[in-house]
């Protein structure tokens, strides 16, 4: 997923069909000079909806479309025929997808399934012909209903990455180093920081066929929770992970401390963040003797689970992936 082609954030105008108007018109023939109202009711405005497709990843096609237009419902017609409903525009999103209104934030839906919808800005109604009007004590009408008027406002598309476990970790923490190992995903790997500028997402194969799914997302830093380093782009992805796979490298000055930092970010950002369950892996343990990860385990953060791996010489990996498991299907 090239970083230029992932975008997660788009903002738009949507304009909703106005409804048609309701037509004034009486019936006329050759035996029947004076024949009642048989005005049609306008059509219906077209409708914005937002529709989830499983091929798409980011919001890329979204992102130089600024006005999204729907169309406007059809006047009515004479013999109570009905205008023409207004065509409705959908616009095909990725699952994790989270619609709201830029003036208030408020949120209209989430889109979790293939092929869930909603309506994003709703047409206008048609208005009444004269034929609905009609009563016993007014048989002739004079009038009609004009059409509800569309409704125009700025929506933003926020894209969160549906995946069991999300990467928690600083820069070159060793999380893109992991995920090409444990699967079939290929993150750029360099050893700067913020190499990974966009979410990866891995699926790792684990025993009897079964899977699971691992998002490799930019390293946090501190002060990640006000906007610094790439900020809320990233975290806004571990809000939907069932599991946060802390990453810390054995070459970590205070493992302990760096740990508390991570955990401090993501409460910052969302306390319920802390609700999740969470697993430890020191990274690059390859440097360590036997002697010296027994010291380091004195001095590991307590109440989480932790394993040493190493992604260079696949040491602790089947037992990194048994834990997550385990975890998954608590």
């Amino acid at each position: 997923m090239a970083s230029q082609n992932f975008i997660d954030y788009v903002k738009f105008l949507s304009r909703s069909g106005k409804g048609g108007a309701g037509f004034v018109h009486f019936h006329r023939e050759k035996f029947n000079p004076k024949g009642g109202p048989d005005g049609g009711d306008g059509g219906r405005g077209g409708s914005v909806i937002l529709r989830g497709n499983e091929q798409l990843w980011t919001l890329l096609h979204l992102k130089y479309r600024k006005h999204v237009h729907a169309e406007d419902g059809k006047p009515g017609e004479a013999q109570n025929r009905t205008g023409a409903a207004g065509k409705d525009v959908i616009l095909d999103v990725p699952l994790g997808t989270v619609a709201r209104r830029a003036e208030t934030g408020e949120v209209i839906g989430e889109i979790h399934r293939h092929g869930e919808s909603f309506v994003l800005t709703p047409g206008g109604r048609g208005g009444k012909g004269n034929a609905f009007f009609a009563t016993p004590t007014q048989q002739a009408p004079q009038y009609a209903q004009p059409g509800e008027p569309g409704i125009e406002e700025w929506i933003i598309l926020e894209l969160k990455l549906l995946a069991d476990v999300g990467l928690v970790g600083f820069p070159n923490a060793g999380k893109s180093t992991l995920l090409s190992v444990i699967s079939a995903a290929k993150p750029k790997i360099a050893n700067y920081p913020f190499t990974t500028l966009t979410p990866n997402l891995g699926v790792v194969p684990y025993r009897d066929d079964r899977s699971f799914v691992v998002a490799d997302i930019p390293g946090i830093i501190e002060g990640a929770a006000e906007g610094k380093g790439l900020g809320l782009r990233f975290l806004r992805h571990i809000e939907r992970n069932s599991l946060l796979l802390f990453m810390i490298p054995a070459d970590s000055p205070d493992i302990k401390s760096e740990y508390n930092i991570l955990i401090g970010e993501l409460k910052k950002y969302n306390p319920e963040l802390l609700d999740k369950k969470r697993v430890l892996a020191i990274s690059k343990s390859d440097l360590l003797d036997e002697e010296l990860q027994r010291e380091m385990e004195k001095e590991l953060p307590e109440g989480i689970p932790a394993v040493f791996i190493s992604a260079l010489t696949h040491r602790g990996i089947a037992e990194l992936k048994d834990l997550i498991w385990q975890h998954l299907q608590d």
